[in-house]
């Protein structure tokens, strides 16, 4: 959205048939100004959504129609402070109905998704408000304006011509049009996904068709089961990507292959819940819109404000990765084959059994067993004895936990973040466990943004989907669930250190192919010397984790890569063929178009398929990141290269952190990306450091 802001209402706003007042209507009074969800009711957002863009409109009427010359304060910094109101139910509205939704929410997200993309044209196509914008951009030079107010203007000018501010009327008529679609579309996208994934659970019969299982997973079975009214069955929920947990474990082939089933086939049972007809619309659209804003596909249009700038720029980066994973790929095939073969399974691999047998070659080339080390990951000490501990080495910075705080669901802890100083900093909120009325995945997002020229400090939470213990179990978690409690809690440290006046610049409001940088940077700490033997305690015993496991763990680190970074760029590389389509391409048939852009890939797609295939890839269809998946991979190479930085300057200090804060944490969208990691690293990124960090070798070109 444009800027956010302050509204000023005529009169309270009140729900239908309710005499008490819409708890969005004013600034929460709890600390930081966080939601109200002691108060908030599902029947309060609708209403909200309505009077807060209505004031909303009010207010930037103001700011067009102002008589008086433009300025910077009276044009820019007004629409920085206007739509506070908005913002607030706007905020809270996204991060429930993703975490914690329900079938009124779900109508409420139908019915104001397109009211709200209305809304954003009515602003980006204002023709007075564009004027007082162009104006200000045309005599910059002679404008005294701060650094960060140059890089403020600069953003709403471009963002305002490259949403349409230069078309004509009748063109943006159609643009209007086809944001009013799309953002339908992504809305049914996203419901149907989720339904799609909770109808897809694996239910079994019999307890032995999850041998392999632990006693935790299978008690977490039952009680899913339970929880959707199949006494005497067990249920395995999908998780978001192609690959499941359980998999590795299960040793009966046939339940695995089922489960694998579910998964890939999830969104394509030819119902209600297909996603296909969407994504064929919305890749559709999209090219049609790009085409209509001047760019030749959807790709072109979206990187034109990102780190790699071009379509194409990403492109060859990601070839050049595939070149060196897909000889990898190929080996790691060829050695869980014989691994299969030396057990006399008599079976050719499937990709249902890659992560089973990925786990007996691991074990016998490192003697590394994932049970060994699940004891050591109790969720609660990795996060404050982990994740905190390491924020506070590098930062200086110091957590409590805190139940004063209303929540949305009673599995959320909440927690204030103190700066160094033993000052306020923020707020955190953590939500940790899967739920069948949560979307896939793991994010991070804010409730409230810092900005100083709103006097607001950052809200921030953390959203993943581990799977909850049965009552009375520990909350035991994998390496890789560590991983992504370091990797979102990265996210949040960008909030956190935000340190702007104007919130279009502030915290992580930055380029997909900058934002995943620090989060993915963050990942190298949970396995550093230091954070490891401080949180990876045995939770019966307290013992640390003994240096041999340790040793096993930073062996077997490599291990797999081919896979690991395979399926990535599969579906890194896939979002962008289906987004380089141009508007003449018309109507695809979902499956031949992902069989065909695949097959261009020069992977091994058929035992390595990519971590999202199209018909459930939320990340693209629905949560902003069509044409930005390589962003992982991108941001990748950043962080590496950052890591190798921190290696060779003495890794994990206080003065290391503190250089790392200021230069990168700190500063938003302040400064353009490239010359901002150039200060940082000394030069321009390399994919060198991400290579050797997988094991593989570059290939010569």
């Amino acid at each position: 959205m444009l800027g956010a802001g302050w509204i000023a209402l005529p009169a309270v706003a009140q729900v239908p048939g309710q005499s008490r007042a819409n708890p969005f209507v004013m600034s929460s009074s709890l600390p930081f100004e966080a939601p109200r969800f002691d108060l908030i009711k599902d029947s309060d957002y609708q209403p909200a959504f309505e009077t807060a863009m209505a004031n909303h409109l009010a207010e930037v009427g103001e700011i067009a129609n102002n008589p008086d010359a433009p300025t910077f304060d009276n044009t820019i910094g007004a629409l920085e402070k206007s739509g506070r109101m908005l913002d607030r139910v706007s905020l809270a509205f996204f991060g429930v109905v993703q975490a914690n939704t329900d079938d009124t929410l779900d109508k409420v997200q139908e019915a104001e998704a397109p009211r709200l993309s209305q809304h954003q044209d009515a602003i980006n196509l204002n023709a007075k408000l564009f004027q007082r914008v162009k104006a200000l951009w045309d005599k910059r030079a002679a404008l005294k304006l701060t650094h960060e107010q140059m890089q403020v203007l600069q953003i709403y000018y471009g963002g305002f011509v490259h949403t349409g501010a230069q078309l004509s009327v009748a063109d943006q008529t159609k643009l209007k049009a086809l944001n009013t679609q799309l953002a339908s579309l992504e809305t049914s996208f996203q419901q149907k996904l989720l339904a799609a994934a909770k109808a897809g659970a694996l239910v079994v019969d019999e307890k032995s068709r999850l041998a392999g299982l632990d006693e935790g997973k299978v008690a977490a079975a039952t009680n899913d089961a339970k929880g959707r009214g199949l006494d005497g069955k067990w249920l395995i929920p999908l998780q978001n990507t192609t690959q499941q947990p359980s998999l590795e474990d299960m040793t009966d082939r046939a339940t695995r292959e089922a489960l694998f089933a579910n998964s890939v086939s999830r969104a394509e049972k030819g119902d209600v819940n297909d996603t296909r007809p969407v994504i064929q619309q919305l890749a559709m659209l999209r090219a049609q819109k790009a085409q209509l804003l001047g760019y030749p596909n959807w790709a072109a249009y979206t990187l034109y404000d990102q780190m790699a700038k071009t379509p194409q720029a990403a492109e060859a980066f990601m070839r050049q990765l595939a070149a060196s994973t897909a000889p990898e790929q190929r080996r790691e095939a060829a050695e869980l084959q014989a691994q299969i073969d030396k057990d006399g399974d008599k079976i050719r691999l499937k990709p249902w059994d890659w992560d089973h047998y990925a786990a007996q070659v691991r074990q016998a080339k490192y003697d590394l067993d994932q049970s060994e080390v699940k004891p050591y990951f109790e969720l609660h000490t990795v996060l404050e004895q982990g994740v905190f501990y390491a924020a506070n080495q590098l930062y200086g910075v110091t957590f409590k936990r805190r139940t004063d705080i209303p929540v949305y669901q009673p599995d959320v802890m909440v927690y204030t973040v103190y700066d160094r100083d033993g000052s306020e900093l923020g707020l955190m909120y953590f939500d940790y466990f899967k739920r069948d009325n949560k979307s896939g995945g793991a994010w991070m997002s804010n409730f409230v943004g810092q900005s100083k020229l709103l006097d607001t400090r950052p809200v921030i939470y953390n959203v993943a989907n581990f799977q909850k213990p049965a009552d009375g179990q520990p909350a035991l978690i994998s390496s890789d669930d560590v991983t992504t409690m370091f990797h979102e809690f990265g996210h949040a440290l960008h909030g956190l250190f935000a340190n702007q006046v104007y919130p279009t610049v502030s915290g992580t409001n930055t380029a997909r192919d900058w934002v995943e940088f620090p989060s993915q940077f963050n990942e190298h700490w949970a396995l550093d010397p230091k954070v490891l033997a401080h949180y990876a305690k045995n939770y019966k015993t307290g013992v640390a984790i003994p240096q041999a496991l340790v040793d096993k763990i930073k062996k077997a680190a490599n291990f797999n890569q081919g896979y690991v970074l395979g399926e990535v760029i599969a579906a890194a590389m896939l979002d962008m063929d289906w987004h380089s389509l141009p508007a003449s391409a018309g109507k695809q048939d979902v499956d031949q178009f992902e069989t065909a852009a695949l097959a261009k890939t020069g992977l091994d797609v058929i035992d390595v398929p990519p971590r999202y295939r199209s018909s459930y890839f939320l990340h693209i269809w629905a949560n902003g990141y069509s044409a930005g998946y390589y962003a992982y991979l991108w941001t990748q190479m950043l962080e590496h290269d950052s890591y190798h930085w921190f290696v060779d300057h003495g890794g994990l200090t206080r003065a290391n952190g503190q250089r790392f804060r200021d230069m990168i944490l700190s500063k938003g969208h302040t400064e353009d990306y490239g010359p901002m990691f150039q200060a940082f690293y000394g030069k321009d990124p390399d994919v060198g450091p991400m290579l050797e960090e997988h094991g593989l070798a570059p290939v010569a070109k």
